[in-house]
């Protein structure tokens, strides 16, 4: 389990651009759930989001937060942010927006990095000749670093 990671990421807006990221199989993430299985995690409360958070955090040898436009506004995105942070989990971000999701890119979003300093944020945007990104040349700059980045998280030192 070298290779496994727990992706934190905004569901609604974001799981298409991430199934793209976990076909590159250069990381071993979480299974991603459903609309249905998400919808019976939820009914179990704000307790059972937090015991699956735990569940499939656990063993795991980093925490990437894939960075779209709204991560750092949402509320389990911070969760897992602090849970990683509180645990001395390597963390890392990683942009996100210039990945084709059902054939649009994004705008870049904020730093969901708040509570946790010198948290390193990758960026594979890529950009053609107009400066308009290129989805697909950004997808292969993260197939190509996604694995060597997963080693670059920062740790909490203290505490």
């Amino acid at each position: 389990m070298g290779n496994a990671v727990f992706y934190s990421f905004h569901y609604d807006r974001d799981v298409h651009r991430v199934q793209l990221i976990r076909n590159i199989d250069a990381l071993e993430g979480q299974p991603l759930l459903d609309a249905q299985e998400w919808e019976t995690v939820r009914r179990k409360g704000k307790k059972g989001i937090e015991e699956w958070i735990h569940e499939k955090m656990k063993y795991k040898k980093a925490v990437i937060v894939l960075i779209g436009k709204e991560s750092a506004s949402r509320p389990w995105v911070q969760y897992e942010i602090e849970k990683a942070w509180t645990d001395k989990r390597p963390l890392l971000g990683i942009r996100i927006h210039g990945i084709s999701s059902m054939g649009a890119v994004d705008t870049a979003g904020a730093s969901p990095f708040n509570s946790a300093a010198n948290i390193p944020i990758f960026d594979p945007t890529q950009k053609d000749i107009y400066g308009k990104i290129d989805s697909t040349a950004t997808y292969n700059y993260l197939k190509k670093n996604l694995e060597s980045w997963s080693d670059q998280g920062i740790v909490r030192r203290n505490g």
